[in-house]
């Protein structure tokens, strides 16, 4: 999980992420952490319910590449999904970026 090349632009250089915990229950739309950025505090929302297997700890010394690659090296955590079904309900590249240009 991570946050698109469209926010990370909106939210300017992001100076520090909280991540979540290794292991935390999530709930689709449950606060996930934060993103500061030098123009505001953004809150992360979980996309999906499930587990947090992993989280991108290298963003704690870098939170810039959250700007520099939000597709790779700027990715913020891997969850497990308690449901497989559940990223049906997910926007695709396509739906994503009609719904900005709107």
């Amino acid at each position: 999980m991570g946050i698109t090349d469209y926010a990370q632009d909106a939210l300017g250089d992001v100076v520090f992420v909280e991540l979540p915990t290794v292991g935390a229950l999530i709930e689709a739309g449950s606060l996930l952490g934060e993103v500061e950025s030098t123009k505001s505090v953004s809150e992360l929302y979980a996309p999906v319910t499930g587990r947090v297997v992993e989280v991108n700890a290298a963003l704690v010394d870098a939170p810039e590449r959250l700007n520099e690659d939000p597709y790779g090296e700027g990715w913020i955590c891997d969850i497990e999904l308690s449901e497989e079904g559940s990223l049906d309900a997910l926007l695709d590249a396509v739906a994503y970026r009609h719904l900005i240009e709107t």
